[in-house]
């Protein structure tokens, strides 16, 4: 498999993630194991977690996605085969949130001891936190550079002006840079990417870790109507791209994965790895068998006029409007 530089980290990683989202909620147990085994087995190592994963399900606090994966990494023996990418900032609880340096340097140390581990690869900003000067973030995360704690940083959710505000900071002050970005981009959600965030991105050198690489499940084809999202506990999320424009991508999805004798879900990852910038999709599985659609699209070379029918099909029009057929 051939691997993609993390930003300006010198670390190697796969041109997919596996979004660690899912632990905790709709995959638990030995389902997890499976599912982080068979990934690995692939010969991929980039999974992507956070701390706030997954808090919103009913009697979770948070950090049951950490400590899923740490027990996983602990049982295999096998930190030194996976590069870890986690988050902190998002609420978890009564003044447990943002980026203060207060919180930074108490937050990762949960997440080093859920993850049973003595560093984070990736530790990456959740969300941008406008309450906290830059710099002060920054520094903390200069102290856990310096602790051997945490190897580089990345940003996720930024815009591009803050984003490019924190870099010159960063080149300014001496300070540790981000060297990714984790933004929203898939077939249907491209623009604000592609108009603001590439250009920066590719012009500092920022590696970009996409995430909702399937649009919440709809890019694979489930939900075709709404009557399909009962089909998941997480469907209702899918609901948004029910349009004239998602049923156009959908089709365009169905004409290329039949040509190639493929899955949807692996003809639309493909298209976002075939993008410049991009390092890695973010993607999350609940069984192996789904997993397998995920990892054939690393394999999966689109030609010039497959890329050309997605590209024409999830254009953004200026308005949108909901599909007579979505109900």
């Amino acid at each position: 498999m051939s691997k993609r530089e993390l930003g300006r980290t010198g670390m190697q990683v796969s041109p997919l993630a596996l979004g660690g989202n899912v632990f905790g909620w709709t995959v638990t147990g030995p389902g997890a194991y499976e599912i982080l085994d068979a990934f690995v087995a692939a010969g991929f190592d980039l999974i992507d977690t956070a701390d706030v994963y997954s808090r919103w399900v009913p009697g979770n606090q948070g950090g049951e996605s950490e400590t899923i994966i740490g027990s996983w990494m602990k049982a295999r023996g096998n930190r030194d085969k996976v590069v870890i990418a986690t988050k902190v900032g998002a609420e978890l609880g009564p003044g447990l949130r943002g980026l203060s340096k207060v919180h930074v340097l108490r937050a990762v140390e949960e997440s080093l001891r859920r993850l049973q581990t003595d560093h984070i690869d990736l530790y990456q900003s959740h969300y941008d936190d406008r309450a906290i000067p830059i710099e002060e973030t920054l520094v903390a995360y200069e102290q856990l550079i310096k602790e051997g704690k945490v190897r580089a940083i990345g940003a996720s959710n930024f815009t591009a002006k803050r984003l490019s505000r924190s870099l010159a900071i960063s080149r300014d002050k001496g300070l540790p840079r981000y060297e990714s970005l984790q933004p929203l981009y898939n077939l249907y959600d491209r623009v604000e990417f592609e108009r603001t965030l590439a250009p920066l991105c590719r012009e500092q050198g920022v590696g970009v870790i996409s995430y909702y690489g399937l649009a919440g499940g709809f890019l694979t084809g489930k939900y075709r109507s709404v009557r399909d999202l009962s089909k998941s506990v997480r469907g209702q999320r899918a609901g948004a791209y029910l349009t004239e424009r998602g049923f156009r991508i959908l089709e365009a999805l169905d004409q290329v994965a039949g040509r190639y004798a493929a899955a949807p879900a692996s003809v639309a990852l493909a298209w976002v790895m075939a993008q410049p910038g991009i390092t890695a999709p973010i993607a999350s599985a609940t069984s192996v068998e789904q997993l397998k659609a995920l990892i054939e699209a690393s394999t999966l070379s689109l030609d010039q006029q497959a890329m050309d029918l997605l590209d024409k099909a999830s254009a953004e029009p200026l308005i949108e409007k909901k599909a007579r057929t979505a109900a």
